[in-house]
Parts: C-alpha cells; structure tokens; sequence
C-alpha cells in the first residue's frame, strides 16, 4: 500500500482504552480491528437512514492491516480517516488511515488499512449487487490512493 494523505476524507476521533494494550504497551492487533470497525460504524452513522441498507447488508469479506509504527495508549485520541477506495458490482473496500491524537495531516501515518465489505441479502444469504442508491453514497467518498 502506498502512503498518501487522502483529501476530503471522513475523520473520525476515536479514544483509545487501556484494555486496547499488550503487553508491549502498543495497541494491541485485534483490538485496532476493534477501533477500525468503531470508526466505520461511525461512519456510516453520519449519514443516517441514508446508509440503512448499507449497514444491514454489507458484511466484512477481508480487512487487511499494515503497522508503520506503534501507537500507545497516550496517542489516543486517534484520528481514523475512512474513504472508499475501490467499488465493484456487490463489494467495496475501505481504506483506512490512522495517525496519533495531534499528527499534522500530512504526516505518514501509523496505521494503513482496507477492509472489504460484500453486499448481502440477508434473507437468501446470497451475495447482492449494490443499488443505485448505495452507489451513489458511495461515489460521494470514493478515493484512490497514488
């Protein structure tokens, strides 16, 4: 993945707990997957009933995530900033960048990340194509990194 400061993303500030520590002082990997998905949650809450469908059926298919550098309790809050990065007929994929409480937006930062999310009709539990609307929302946020 290469490193880049994407415009116009959404940011959110998320608190770091003294349960998200390993042993190491460092945030510990699962608990990063954790503060990934609270941002997304947040997120896609935003934008109220607008995104309904997305958060009832988009499922996580894979989240990749790429350490820089080591974040520590006294970094938080962290600034998540979340934008599409790439969208195809029934999945899209999330990119991520994290960067300590007070990191100039410009700064390389400690975290990259992309989960991505497959559309689902829950009811048949069968992949679903994106609709128009959804499409729509997410053109708003789509990015590509360089």
């Amino acid at each position: 993945m290469a490193v880049t400061h994407v415009e116009q993303a959404y940011h959110a500030t998320i608190t770091v707990r003294w349960s998200d520590m390993d042993a190491f002082a460092h945030i510990n990997h699962a608990r990063m997957v954790t503060l990934l998905e609270e941002a997304r949650i947040e997120w896609l809450l935003s934008a109220g009933e607008a995104n309904e469908s997305l958060i009832k059926s988009a499922l996580i298919a894979n989240v990749n995530i790429s350490y820089k550098k080591p974040l520590r309790h006294s970094d938080s809050p962290l600034d998540i900033a979340l934008w599409f990065e790439q969208v195809r007929s029934v999945d899209f994929t999330i990119g991520y960048e994290v960067r300590p409480s007070g990191a100039p937006a410009d700064s390389l930062p400690a975290v990259l990340a992309t989960t991505q999310m497959a559309m689902v009709d829950i009811g048949s539990e069968r992949l679903r194509r994106i609709t128009p609307d959804e499409k729509q929302f997410l053109a708003k946020w789509t990015r590509h990194r360089s």
